[in-house]
């Protein structure tokens, strides 16, 4: 019996263990690891790929494989199977749906060769030589430079403030990697991958960069891959999946603000590229360095505990000041003006003063639309979506009423649909009402915003940011979209509308989100000539996230920030597996919950893991479904999804609800 008699293959659906299929003898020179094959699967033809030769099978009746489809090189190489397996035991997914999160659409198809329709053409930027690093960058460079000489295998967090310098650190090591013949990955968050991102890279090191993200079609993402995969660019930059870049032989990865929540994946498999960058480079010994002005509480942990290499910049370029931040208690503002307004009476003269002097201005609002929730003054009925257990919000372009979670859409009542009453009220501010609103009070402003629905179209995100680069905006009005990343010299203002948005979240991330959120955005005002200034408008003024945000004091938010997360056993100090439960049928739903629970209460006696629930979500509807959530807390992963596996092989009962697992969530 020949060794190639059979294969393992993966297959990207949700059934863990590998399939096994006979290799007929005409194919038994093509077929290798990590090649595409396509098998017969029940009645279908799907792609799978060859992960293992186990020499025999105890199946009873194994079907051949139909054809390799990988003429010359596998599209998985030894390194890439290792990795995709790691996360498929530590994310508790099937090794094929680990294998496509790693792949482009056409692979995952099993295409050989695509191109776009309508390439886009080439962008024309101006090459750039590096600066003379400032002391704070050369002394972050030396040990980076130093790791890189001796084939990696560090972890570096490069703490630095906003506008330290830390991208001019990254393309210094990037150079140090290509003399030494190697590759890099540079990981920015989906939400930052602006065309300055991109263009910072390409202008340093001109065709040698490929880009990927999720703006790009499947072919025009093809196409990038091949270049990285055929040698032709050593540097790729991309989102949260450019971690899985088949650079040739990889010496560094840098991952940029490095807490970002877009850095977890929400489906399956759902694994936080940050820890999928440290496993990479572990296996292909490369260096990492993890930047940013607020990492997160666990990341930050682990250098002061001297798992990573702690680095510090604590300085802007050319000595440049922090912008002065000030906080506006609207709760003060609400008595002193009789009534709520969007914006105090501090950020309205702030703004006029600003555009007097030609300068520009950045509004931040975490939340989309015009009225956040309309609301009967007599009966006090709110309206919401008729699929999801949460308020309808209003959006002024459209004229109606809007789910942020389905899509579903309906015309605002002219009167109650419980009591008939007509005193119906608009309640909360989106983006849209900020426009209004400083259309109404800055007449002679030109004024743009960038949200979710602004930036629908292809190219408009790229559209908005040249405009504002070039001054043809005065106000810019986004949500966090705006936050982060981005370098305008001419913003002399940055005003946070509403600093509650994220703190009022029944999440222990909340504190943290905020912090980072309003650290970030501060840092976009005073990084040209005139110094910038920040203010803050909040009903909490007194809480921590926000009166360290005031002086940008990372170290004194996490003090008071990691009290509170040992006090209550939250991370870093012990880890997280949430298991979500829906269904369309509610009481089904409930039992089914509620009979996991008993199996899994059963099975963790002597263990160090705890059970939180079950219980409803925060939005307890969605999309007409009901759902339900518990979550595991202990020290090993591993452990808990052993345990849950079990629990779930006991569960009867449980057609029409779907389970899900999810493995260090970033929300809960």
């Amino acid at each position: 019996m020949s060794e190639k008699d059979y294969v393992e293959i993966a297959i990207g659906l949700p059934v863990r263990k590998p399939f096994h299929y006979r290799v007929p003898e005409g194919l038994k020179e093509k077929a290798f690891l990590g090649k595409r094959v396509l098998v017969p699967f029940g009645p279908r033809k799907v792609v799978g790929y060859i992960v293992g030769f186990p020499g025999n099978t105890d199946v009873e009746t194994v079907k051949d494989i139909i054809t390799v489809i990988d003429e010359a090189e596998p599209v998985l190489d030894a390194e890439m199977l290792s990795l995709t397996k790691w996360i498929s035991d530590r994310y508790h997914s099937s090794w094929g749906e680990a294998i496509e999160a790693a792949l482009p659409g056409p692979i995952k198809k099993g295409k050989i060769k695509a191109a776009p329709r309508h390439p886009e053409p080439e962008d024309n930027y101006r090459p750039t030589r590096r600066h003379e690093p400032t002391g704070e960058q050369a002394a972050a460079l030396k040990p980076i430079i130093a790791s890189l000489s001796k084939d990696g295998g560090d972890i570096f967090l490069l703490h630095g403030i906003t506008g330290s310098g830390k991208t001019e650190v990254y393309l210094q090591a990037i150079e140090a990697v290509l003399k030494m013949g190697r590759s890099s990955i540079v990981l920015v968050p989906e939400i930052s991958l602006t065309p300055q991102t991109v263009e910072w890279f390409k202008s340093r090191f001109g065709g040698i960069v490929a880009v990927l993200h999720s703006r790009l079609l499947d072919t025009e993402r093809f196409v990038e891959w091949k270049k990285l995969k055929d040698g032709k660019a050593r540097i790729a930059v991309g989102a949260r999946s450019a971690v899985f870049a088949p650079v040739k032989d990889l010496g560094l990865i840098v991952i940029d603000e490095e807490q970002e929540t877009s850095y977890k994946q929400d489906e399956t498999p759902r694994y936080n590229a940050r820890d999928v960058a440290v496993e990479r480079a572990r296996i292909s010994g490369a260096t990492v360095i993890f930047g940013g002005a607020t990492p997160s509480i666990e990341t930050y942990k682990k250098a002061l505990d001297g798992e990573y290499k702690l680095l510090r910049m604590t300085e802007r370029i050319e000595k440049r000041s922090l912008p002065k931040v000030s906080i506006i208690d609207m709760r003060q503002e609400m008595i002193d003006v009789k009534g709520s307004r969007v914006f105090s009476r501090a950020l309205e003269h702030a703004v006029s003063q600003v555009l007097r002097k030609k300068g520009q201005v950045m509004l931040f609002m975490n939340r989309r639309g015009f009225s956040t929730f309309i609301n009967c003054k007599k009966c006090g009925h709110v309206v919401r979506c008729k699929n999801c257990n949460v308020s309808l919000t209003y959006h002024f372009d459209t004229k109606k009423l809007s789910c942020h979670y389905c899509g579903y859409q309906a015309d605002p009542p002219l009167k109650c649909p419980r009591c008939k009453s007509e005193d119906i009220r608009y309640f909360g501010a989106g983006t849209q009402k900020i426009e209004s609103e400083a259309a109404r009070l800055f007449p002679e402003a030109r004024i743009a915003r960038m949200d979710t629905d602004a930036t629908a179209k292809r190219g408009s995100h790229k559209q908005i940011l040249g405009d504002f680069r070039k001054h043809k905006i005065d106000i810019l009005i986004g949500t966090q979209m705006i936050a982060k990343g981005h370098d305008f010299p001419c913003v002399m203002l940055v005003g946070v509308i509403s600093a509650d948005t994220a703190l009022n979240l029944p999440d222990f991330r909340a504190g943290e989100r905020t912090f980072n959120l309003l650290t970030q955005v501060a840092g976009r005002a005073g990084r040209g000539e005139e110094p910038g200034k920040v203010i803050i408008q909040t009903f909490s003024p007194a809480h921590y996230a926000i009166e360290k945000s005031v002086n940008h004091d990372y170290k004194g938010f996490f003090d008071e920030e990691i009290k509170f997360r040992e006090e209550l056993a939250y991370p870093p100090f012990t880890r997280i597996v949430e298991v979500k439960l829906k269904g369309r049928n509610e009481e089904k739903l409930i039992k089914s919950a509620h009979d996991l629970a008993s199996l899994i209460s059963a099975l963790i006696p002597g263990t160090d893991t705890e059970l939180v629930g079950p219980a409803p979500e925060f939005i307890s509807r969605m999309k007409g479904q009901f759902r339900w959530a518990m979550m595991l807390k202990g020290k090993d992963p591993r452990a808990m999804c052993e345990v849950i596996d079990k629990a779930l092989g006991s569960l009867k009962g449980r057609s029409g609800v779907t389970i899900t697992i999810d493995v260090d969530p970033l929300g809960l």
